[in-house]
């Protein structure tokens, strides 16, 4: 063989080392790439699926405070008070009886 001959196959070899090197290494990286991405997309969606689950509970409590309002509201009434501490501890004014009938089921 010529040395021409014996260079351009070094080189030749040279060159398919590197590029046996590269592929690897271009592999790992795409693929940590993906990797995270996807980790990543699994975030967001149960970031997601949270938000979703915190705004019904918003929505849950927002209910409830303005049912607790129409209580507070109710309750600065002296007459509501009166009438609310009859029915439920059974006070009663002077001169009234008291009957209790069992609710039906």
């Amino acid at each position: 063989m010529s040395s021409s001959r014996k260079k351009a196959i070094k080189k030749s070899h040279k060159q398919c080392t590197r590029l046996i090197l590269f592929i690897p290494c271009c592999l790992f990286v795409i693929g940590t790439v993906g990797v995270m991405i996807g980790n990543y997309w699994v975030q967001i969606a149960e970031k997601y699926k949270e938000k979703e689950d915190l705004q019904e509970k918003m929505l849950s409590l927002r209910e409830k405070e303005e049912e607790l309002k129409v209580d507070v509201e109710k309750l600065e009434d002296p007459d509501y008070i009166a009438r609310y501490a009859r029915e439920k501890y059974m006070y009663s004014k002077d001169g009234e009886i008291i009957l209790r009938i069992p609710e039906e089921e």
